[in-house]
């Protein structure tokens, strides 16, 4: 399987590249967890079939010291036991921030107040950037079909 673009050869997507990595830098420097940040990653990744990322951030995560079991359960993170009350509303902004076509009002209020009640507004201001970070990665990934499953941890820097 190949992609339709080779986003590190082609001069355009490579520095638009560079800038989205640059982003990421910023928030990995934020104060939001880490763990938090590669969980609403992953969860989004998983909403927008991106099996690139999904392969990334599952490898980065669990490199980072994550358990199996919760990287297992991210996606019916609902009905799982394992993740904390601050975990859990992160996860339910990501779905809505990434699922704003299926819902007419995008994210509730109830979803922010809920996310707003364990993260201050730095953290916040994080959390929604990870979001609309990942989503545009994961919308580049799947249009060109980048393959998936030979991510290292820890390749891009």
């Amino acid at each position: 399987m190949h992609a339709r673009l080779n986003l590190f050869e082609n001069q355009v997507a490579a520095k638009f590249g560079r800038h989205l990595v640059a982003a990421s830098k910023v928030l990995a420097d934020s104060t939001l967890p880490a763990a938090t940040q590669e969980l609403v990653k992953l969860r989004a990744s998983q909403i927008n079939g991106c099996g690139f990322c999904v392969d990334m951030h599952t490898k980065d995560a669990a490199h980072a010291g994550e358990t199996s079991t919760r990287l297992n359960l991210v996606a019916a993170w609902r009905e799982a036991t394992v993740f904390t009350d601050a975990e859990r509303a992160a996860l339910e902004l990501a779905e809505q921030g990434t699922r704003i076509a299926d819902a007419a009002g995008g994210v509730t209020d109830e979803a922010w107040a809920n996310a707003a009640k364990h993260y201050d507004e730095d953290q916040l201001a994080a959390l929604v950037s990870v979001i609309a970070l990942i989503n545009a990665f994961n919308r580049g990934n799947v249009m060109i079909q980048q393959p998936a499953g030979d991510y290292q941890p820890g390749q891009f820097g």
